[in-house]
């Protein structure tokens, strides 16, 4: 059995986050089907995660399926068994993913890529809370509770046609629609940090800080893979810093630094993308003169609001040749 995960190890301090955790804590012991939305990488299986072990349900199994990620032909004995024999290959009966779940959770990820075949058999599992087994005759009772989750707008899958509306209302009795990392800002800083703990103690590195510069740039980039991009991104540079400080350079790519220019501070007026798309290197140079103007170039000031060494700072004035105007 998967170790349980709490809402209290979600990383978060927005206001947007504490708000539905609240909610789902509210719906956590209660047997309603709860339908999770959100983006990619948002983290909606750790918010099934956290609604099974805060559930009546903890002390039995969660069992997770990715709907998306099998042919019809082989999800349908994925998820409600076979008999021995069946089909070529089952040469042993095998309970399904509804069975294996029986006294716990079943977290039916990716709900909204099922076709309408698949999604008729589920929605009569759920009505009757018994399934058959590939091949077989006799229904099985199944003691389940239900979560789903899904990057799609289900609603307008139901207007086209894409998913059935009776299954619709049936798995959206509650809705938690977890935002998107662009949404809650508030959650960048705790959310690196964490991450850079995490790769400090996988790799024995003892990485302290992220630059105001390089920070900027991650509060700026859209994060189209949400939390999952984040922790990449900041895997790969634990990876490349040799200090305690990640850098610019330490970034994985040149085009994350794209969104420091194309996406405006609040209030910020927009910029001609093509007037300001200047190397890595320039950006970050402007940005150690700039403090170092501001402190009348008191570097141990200096270092203080970057977050750096002293040695660290002097370093990279030698690397930009940077002198006192």
């Amino acid at each position: 059995m998967p170790e349980l995960l709490s809402f209290d190890q979600i990383i978060h301090t927005s206001l947007v986050m504490r708000n539905l955790i609240s909610l789902a804590r509210k719906v956590a012991p209660t047997e309603a089907v709860i339908l999770i939305t959100g983006e990619s990488g948002t983290g909606k299986e750790l918010f099934a995660r956290a609604i099974h072990s805060e559930s009546r349900r903890s002390g039995g199994p969660f069992v997770a399926i990715n709907c998306a990620a099998m042919p019809d032909s082989l999800l349908e004995a994925e998820l409600f068994g076979h008999e021995k024999g069946s089909f070529t290959g089952a040469v042993a009966s095998r309970k399904g993913r509804f069975e294996q779940a029986d006294h716990g959770t079943l977290f039916l990820d990716e709900i909204g890529d099922m076709s309408l075949q698949a999604q008729a058999k589920i929605l009569r599992a759920l009505q009757e809370r018994c399934i058959q087994r590939v091949g077989g005759n006799t229904l099985i009772p199944v003691d389940i509770r239900v979560l789903c989750a899904t990057n799609r707008k289900l609603a307008e899958e139901v207007n086209r046609g894409a998913f059935r509306q009776d299954l619709y209302f049936r798995l959206n009795e509650v809705n938690i629609e977890i935002p998107s990392l662009r949404e809650r800002e508030d959650d960048l800083d705790p959310l690196i940090r964490h991450f850079i703990a995490y790769y400090n103690t996988k790799y024995g590195k003892a990485v302290r800080s992220i630059s105001p510069a390089a920070f900027e740039i991650l509060r700026r980039h859209p994060w189209p893979g949400n939390i999952r991009e984040l922790e990449h991104l900041i895997h790969h540079a634990v990876l490349m810093t040799e200090g305690d400080t990640i850098w610019v350079e330490h970034l994985p790519n040149a085009a994350l630094t794209q969104s420091y220019f194309l996406r405006p501070r609040d209030g910020d007026e927009e910029e001609d993308p093509g007037s300001v798309m200047i190397p890595l290197d320039d950006m970050e140079a402007k940005h150690i003169r700039r403090v170092l103007n501001h402190v009348g170039w008191n570097k141990t000031r200096a270092a203080n609001i970057l977050k750096v060494s002293r040695p660290t700072l002097d370093r990279k004035i030698d690397k930009y040749l940077l002198k006192r105007e």
